[in-house]
Formats: C-alpha cells, sequence, structure tokens
C-alpha cells in the first residue's frame, strides 16, 4: 500500500505567497503519511494575465521554481508532481507547460510538456488562448516510480482519451492531472471525465485542481480527488485550499486486470 495526496490551491499572482501555501501544504501531505503528492496546475501563479508566466519563466533544470520543488522534496521524503512550471522554450515569446516529478532525494526524474492546450469560448465571456504562450508538447510520459507506472497529464488533456490510451500502451497503473479546471467546465465535466478515465483504462487517477476566485477573477472548480480502477472516489477536497490523502495499492491491479481483461480485449491498437 502506499498513501498518496492530492493539494488543492487557491493560487494568485504573487509567487512567494504561493511558494510559501504550498511548503506548508506539502509538509501537511507528508505529516500524514504521503510518500507521493500532487499540486494543481500553476500552483506558482495564477496571474492577472496569460502572458504573465512569461515574467517567470525557468530554463530547464535551474530556477526559483524548480529548486523549491527539488528542496520540498527532499526535506520532506516524498516525491512531488510539481503542477506546472513555465519552462523557456525556442519559440518566440511561448513557454513549455511542464508537469516536473521529483524525487524523494529532490531529482528531477521526469519532465511531460502540456500536449493539449486550452484555446476556447466559454459561455460568451470567458475566453482562453492558451496557444498565445505556451508551446505544445509531443511526448506521452509514463515512468515507473516505487508507487507504480505514473502517467502525467495536465487540465486540458483530460478531454482526449486517446492520451490516455498511448498511456495503457506503457502499462500505465496510476494518472496524475494537474489542472486549473473552470468552474464552468468543472461542473459539467470534471468528476465525470476523471472517473472515466479511471474506469477505461483500470488505473487509479489523482487529480489535484485550483479552487476558488483568483487574482484575474477566475474561477476554478476544485473537488480535488483520487479515483480507483473502477472509478469509485476514494476521496475529494469539494472546495478551499487543503490535502486529502488515499491509500492505493497498485499490486492488487494484476489481479484486476486478470478478473477483468478489458485491455486485452482491444480492438484497435497503436492507432
Amino acid at each position: 500500500m502506499h498513501r498518496i495526496a492530492t493539494i488543492q490551491m487557491t493560487s494568485d499572482s504573487h509567487v512567494s505567497k504561493n511558494l510559501q501555501k504550498a511548503a506548508e501544504l506539502i509538509h501537511t501531505a507528508a505529516e500524514m503519511g504521503a510518500k507521493l503528492a500532487v499540486l494543481p496546475e500553476n500552483f506558482a501563479q495564477m496571474g492577472q494575465h496569460q502572458a504573465d508566466m512569461l515574467q517567470i519563466q525557468e530554463p530547464m533544470g535551474q530556477g526559483e521554481i524548480q529548486d523549491f520543488l527539488s528542496q520540498q522534496a527532499k526535506l520532506n521524503n516524498i516525491w512531488i508532481v510539481g503542477g506546472t512550471v513555465a519552462i523557456s522554450s525556442d519559440h518566440a515569446n511561448k513557454v513549455y507547460s511542464a508537469c516536473l516529478l521529483f524525487d524523494n532525494t529532490g531529482q528531477c526524474v521526469v519532465r511531460y510538456d502540456k500536449m493539449h492546450l486550452f484555446d476556447v469560448l466559454v459561455g460568451s465571456q470567458e475566453r482562453y488562448q492558451e496557444s498565445s504562450t505556451i508551446a505544445a508538447g509531443q511526448q506521452v510520459v509514463v515512468v515507473n516510480t516505487p508507487f507504480g507506472n505514473l502517467g502525467l497529464a495536465i487540465c486540458y488533456d483530460l478531454r482526449f482519451p486517446e492520451l490516455f490510451r498511448s498511456m495503457l500502451a506503457k502499462n500505465v497503473e496510476l494518472i496524475a492531472i494537474p489542472a486549473a479546471f473552470t468552474a464552468t467546465t468543472g461542473k459539467a465535466h470534471w468528476e465525470v471525465l476523471l472517473r472515466a478515465r479511471a474506469i477505461e483504462n483500470l488505473c487509479y487517477v489523482i487529480a489535484a485542481n485550483q479552487s476558488g476566485t483568483h487574482a484575474n477573477e477566475r474561477q476554478t472548480y476544485g473537488d480535488s480527488m483520487i479515483v480507483d480502477p473502477w472509478g469509485s472516489v476514494i476521496t475529494r477536497l469539494k472546495q478551499g485550499v487543503g490535502v486529502v490523502c488515499a491509500d492505493i495499492d497498485t499490486q492488487n491491479l494484476t489481479t484486476l486486470h486478470q478478473k477483468f481483461p478489458a485491455r486485452e480485449h482491444q480492438c484497435i491498437r497503436n492507432l
């Protein structure tokens, strides 16, 4: 059994303030016995404008936010899925929205760059255009950890089941999904999509969302949760800032897959 934590935040435009709050929440997760903690998307900054992330971008391997994640992982003896960090790219005026996984010694184990960018109109006034400042990633990431084979996805990725099917081909056992899901779309789709990804891939899903009203008056949905491979919500935090934990057992997945071999019943593979 492994204890896993999902962390929910209401990040604002002040990086130092957000990092201080994240440190408190990571420490709380460790005190609760968690060995892996997942931070939400944009945990270090939810700015006034989309372009604000360009001001806090870091080269891969160095910078205040990456140093923070490394130090917190080592200090608390915990693996951290570091939400997202704005990592510099070769594209003019664009960064990668990168999810970095740090082990409990503070080493960055793997990086996933957000593939699906949130360019949508939600209602008549709520518009998002992530591609204006973010360069899309190209690589599916599943990495072996002490907790099982961990896949990484970010927010809007959740709507694209083919991404998770690609993880399945890499024997994924649990998936971490940092997010800043909007209140509007969260109410309609958040839980059903998370549970669907868990059910169809017979794996655990650990979703860490932003919650509440942010500096630019954007509202995010919250309801961070951990879902088991049968689609049951093990634990959740509906609103506010905090940590919830659950004990998961990826060793039992082998038995589940033998009893319910949906993975082997796929008719179309390697699309």
